[in-house]
C-alpha cells in the first residue's frame, strides 16, 4: 500500500491496559493481525518492553515503528507506530494481581490516547482491558472510563457505555450506581436522553434508522400496575416523547422476554434500565465476542467487554474474539466518521 493511501486510511489510538492480565499478550497478537493493519493506522501508547513480553506469551512477532514520548510522528508507513511511554518496569510486573504500578501505567496510556484523538491526530481509541481495582489505586477518583474520560480531555456533554455483540446493543439509562438507587435515577429525561445518544451511536455505526427496544424495570415489565406503576408512568411516556422526535422506538416490554426478541432480529438495540439488566443477557449470548462502545464523546472508544483474565496471563491461551471485535467497530466507526466529515465539507 502506498503512502497516500495509508493518509487516508483511519488512524486508531490504542492504550494498552493494565500490564498484570492479558493485555500485553492482546495488543501484540492483535498488531499483528493482517486485515486488521491494512485497515487503518495504528498509534500505540505502553511501554514496549511490556509489548515485547506479549509478543513473547503469544508467539507473534509485531512489527512496529517506535518513537519515545515527545518525538515527531513519523509520516504516514504501513507499520504500526508504538510511543514507548517507558512506564512500568517489567521487573516490577506482578501477575494477576491489581496493582499500583499496574494501575499508573494503564490510566497514563489511556490519557495519551485519549489526548492524541482529543487533539484531532485520531479518529478513535481502542484500549485492551483495565481492571478497575488497579486504576483506583493510581486514580483515586476513577469510578469508570466515563469518568476518566471526561477528566482527561475535559469533556462535559451526555456520554454513556454500549455493548455490542455482532449486530445487537445494549444501551442503558443507568450504569454504575448501586441497584438500590437505579429507581430513583429512571425519569423520563434521563430515558430520553439515553434513547438519543443511542439513537445517535447506532446511526454512526451505520443503523439507519436504529430499532430500539425499551426494557421495563419491573417484573413483567410491571404487569399492567400490578407489579409497579414506573412503566405507566415514566418508561411510557418518555417512550412516546421519542417517537415524537422521529425515533423508531418500541416498549416497554418485559426485561425477561425483549433479548429473545432482538437476537431474533426485531430490534437492533435494546435500552434497558440498570447495569446488569442487559449485561447479563448479552454476556450469556456471546462473552468472547462482546464490545464495549463508550459513545457520546468527539470520537469512538472501543475495548473488549470482558477483563483482565488474570487466571491466565502469560499463559498465551487469550481469546482473540472480542478485541478483534471491538478494534472491527472502532474502524468502521472511524471510516465512517471520516466519510461523513469529508461529504460535508
Amino acid at each position: 500500500m502506498d503512502s497516500d493511501a495509508n493518509s487516508r486510511l483511519p488512524v486508531i489510538a490504542v492504550a494498552m491496559g493494565d500490564p498484570s492480565g492479558i493485555s500485553p499478550e492482546l495488543t501484540a497478537r492483535i498488531l499483528v493481525e493482517a486485515d486488521l493493519r491494512s485497515a487503518a493506522r495504528y498509534v500505540v501508547f505502553g511501554d514496549k518492553r511490556l509489548l515485547d513480553l506479549g509478543a513473547k506469551d503469544g508467539n507473534v512477532d509485531p512489527d512496529v515503528s517506535v518513537i519515545r514520548k515527545g518525538e515527531p510522528m513519523p509520516a504516514a508507513g504501513s507499520k504500526p507506530v508504538f510511543v514507548d511511554l517507558a512506564n512500568h518496569d517489567p521487573a516490577d510486573l506482578q501477575r494477576g494481581k491489581a496493582t499500583l504500578a499496574g494501575g499508573t501505567a494503564a490510566t497514563d496510556n489511556f490519557r495519551h490516547a485519549l489526548q492524541f484523538a482529543a487533539s484531532g491526530q485520531a479518529d478513535a481509541v481502542f484500549f485492551t482491558p483495565f481492571n478497575k481495582a488497579a486504576m483506583r489505586f493510581a486514580y483515586p477518583g476513577y469510578d469508570d472510563e466515563i469518568r476518566f474520560v471526561r477528566d482527561a480531555i475535559g469533556f462535559e456533554g451526555p456520554a454513556s457505555e454500549f455493548n455490542v455483540l455482532d449486530k445487537l446493543w445494549n444501551a442503558r439509562v443507568t450504569s454504575h450506581i448501586p441497584l438500590s438507587e437505579v429507581a430513583a435515577n429512571i425519569t423520563q429525561e434521563r430515558i430520553l436522553r439515553a434513547l438519543t445518544l443511542a439513537d445517535a451511536n447506532l446511526r454512526a455505526a451505520g443503523f439507519n434508522p436504529p430499532r430500539i427496544a425499551v426494557a421495563g424495570i419491573n417484573p413483567h415489565a410491571g404487569d399492567g400496575g400490578n407489579f409497579g406503576r414506573d412503566e405507566i408512568d415514566t418508561i411510557e411516556p418518555a417512550v412516546q416523547a421519542a417517537k415524537a422526535k422521529g425515533f423508531t422506538v418500541e416498549g416497554p416490554f418485559p426485561s425477561d422476554t425483549v433479548f429473545l426478541r432482538a437476537k431474533n432480529g426485531d430490534f437492533d438495540a435494546v435500552l434497558t434500565m440498570y447495569h446488569d439488566q442487559g449485561q447479563i443477557a448479552m454476556k450469556l449470548i456471546g462473552f468472547d465476542r462482546g464490545v464495549t462502545l463508550i459513545g457520546g464523546f468527539p470520537f469512538p472508544i472501543c475495548t473488549p467487554a470482558h477483563g483482565t483474565a488474570y487466571e491466565i496471563a502469560g499463559k498465551g491461551i487469550a481469546n482473540l474474539g472480542a478485541t478483534r471485535a471491538a478494534l472491527s467497530l472502532a474502524i468502521k466507526m472511524a471510516q465512517d466518521g471520516k466519510a461523513k466529515a469529508k461529504a460535508a465539507a
